[in-house]
């Protein structure tokens, strides 16, 4: 009868802490023309707390769906550049080095 408590008692923290064990979809690698940019899912969730809602479904979708975009695009509010435009987070123009490692 103990035991059959204490699994009842364990049963709910086992499953919560499935739940939060993973944050956010892992690191996306996407590739252009030179090279290639890391993203984290962590650092942008974990990191910095926005919410899954916040990218997905506008403006990412999967990465099999995302559109590849240029730098003067991003610039001008596309793709990352939607929050990286010097206001919600740093811009995208001249921070090279931010991504592309």
């Amino acid at each position: 009868m103990k035991r059959i408590i204490a699994l009842a008692a364990c049963f709910p923290l086992l499953v919560v802490g499935i739940a939060f064990a993973k944050v956010g979809g892992g690191d996306v690698t996407i590739k252009y023309k030179k090279g290639e940019v890391v993203f984290s899912h962590d650092s942008h969730v974990g990191g910095v707390g926005l919410e899954c809602t916040k990218c997905h479904d506008k403006p990412f979708t999967t990465s099999a769906q995302h559109k590849a975009v240029t730098m003067k695009q991003m610039q001008q509010g596309k793709s990352c550049g939607l929050c990286h435009n010097g206001k919600a987070a740093f811009t995208v123009k001249g921070n090279c080095k931010n991504c592309h490692k």
